[in-house]
């Protein structure tokens, strides 16, 4: 499955900044066949489980929620940029290498107990994550696993997700 996946996505040099190699998933999602193949990867664990929610997290994450919820029949919650969500809703901040960010949940999304699953497309540095998964928490959301397409190993994010089953379809070691 990483080889597959490794070779469905697009590296762009220096993008969005010098220095990083972003990874662009766009391609793999266009390819139908290979979109169902991850997709059928990272239900698997989850078929015989309940999972009440599966939490996306902004912009991509949605996508992978979003398919993952249909196949294990699950509901979506999302988590957005400051800003983005309508109704009450419960914040995060938390720091980037170059500053901070905020994000956001509606506060009725996750009820007290709910068995949660959080996706989403790359976990880098886990700041991102770190942050859904305290707004999960704070929900009284109950966390089953944390899992990601794509994983950047080199920036060691999963340390800041300590004490959480966390998967990743392929890894990155440079």
């Amino acid at each position: 499955m990483e080889k597959l996946i490794k070779l469905k996505i697009r590296e762009i040099a220096d993008w969005p900044k010098k220095g990083v190699n972003f990874k662009d998933i766009t391609p793999l999602i266009e390819d139908s066949k290979t979109f169902r193949k991850i997709i059928d990867a990272m239900a698997k664990p989850y078929l015989s489980r309940k999972i009440d929610k599966i939490v996306g997290i902004d912009a991509r994450g949605f996508i992978l929620a979003a398919a993952l919820a249909y196949k294990l029949r699950s509901g979506v919650a999302i988590v957005r940029k400051k800003g983005k969500l309508p109704s009450k809703r419960i914040s995060k901040k938390y720091a980037l290498e170059y500053g901070s960010n905020t994000i956001e949940m509606h506060k009725d999304t996750i009820l007290a107990g709910e068995k949660v699953l959080l996706v989403d497309d790359l976990l880098a540095t886990g700041g991102t994550m770190a942050a859904a998964i305290d707004l999960v928490r704070k929900l009284k959301g109950k966390i089953v696993s944390v899992d990601f397409l794509i994983e950047l190993t080199f920036l060691n994010g999963r340390k800041k997700l300590k004490g959480y089953k966390i998967r990743s379809l392929a890894k990155y070691l440079s």
